[in-house]
């Protein structure tokens, strides 16, 4: 009697499953829905990724800084080892510029070392990311991409579940990518500076695309037509290239 229970009952979830995965669309032909991944809740707390001198820049770049179009920065900007900063005017820049300064040379070691930290960061309950993240909502703790992850498809939103002082990290083996007018949604008391993506080559952002967050790019970052960047834009060895945004240090 108990087996024929558990069958009825696995049954009734898969057609519960099934139902929910249909919608019925104006013609009434059934079509599948969006399958949304359900992202287990962390209990390991991370603690934040200490920044040092790198913390009052909202760009730091290695090899150049270059800009088109009206792009407003608030926020120091920073270039080491490179020379080259371009674009500004008519870029507008709200703080202070540093080429090969005590500033941004002490700034890109602990850019080094913050780095190094969010990439070097382990937990149990670690939850494997992979693909596109757009519709998913995070919880605190630590995310592992052995990939490129992408927020397309849909927003991405980072749920604090009301502790102002969560910390998100994101570890991601090779690019970070948006497609075009894609958004990080902030909720629950989430801050955009305690979100930090570790990137392991470059990150880019599309047209008028809203992200939030400290971005730890090993290679270059590059900001297309009208993205937003709440957070900092902050690469190790290669660029930070810029088009008409605006990038507000959080």
């Amino acid at each position: 009697m108990k087996k024929t229970k558990l069958i009825l009952s696995a049954f009734t979830i898969l057609s519960i499953v099934f139902v929910a995965s249909c919608k019925k669309e104006e013609n009434g032909v059934s079509s599948p829905a969006p399958i949304l991944q359900s992202i287990p809740l962390q209990t390991t707390v991370q603690g934040n990724v200490a920044m040092g001198g790198a913390a009052s820049l909202a760009i730091l770049a290695g090899s150049s800084i270059s800009n088109t179009g009206s792009t407003n920065v608030t926020g120091d900007m920073g270039l080491s080892p490179g020379t080259s900063i371009g674009g500004f005017p008519p870029g507008i820049l709200v703080g202070t510029q540093h080429i090969n300064d005590a500033i941004a040379n002490q700034a890109k070691l602990d850019l080094t070392a913050a780095y190094n930290d969010a990439a070097g960061r382990t937990a149990t309950d670690i939850v494997t990311l992979s693909g596109n993240i757009g519709g998913l909502t995070l919880t605190p703790g630590l995310y592992k991409s052995t990939s490129s992850l992408a927020v397309s498809s849909g927003d991405v939103t980072f749920d604090a579940k009301g502790n102002p002082g969560a910390i998100f990290i994101i570890q991601i083996a090779s690019t970070l990518t948006t497609t075009s007018g894609r958004k990080v949604i902030l909720s629950g008391g989430a801050l955009a500076s305690n979100i930090f993506w570790q990137v392991g080559t470059s990150a880019t952002f599309g047209t008028t695309s809203v992200f939030k967050g400290t971005v730890l790019a090993m290679q270059s970052i590059t900001l297309n037509t009208g993205a937003r960047l709440n957070g900092r834009a902050l690469a190790r060895t290669g660029a930070v290239v810029m088009a008409g945004n605006t990038i507000v240090k959080e």
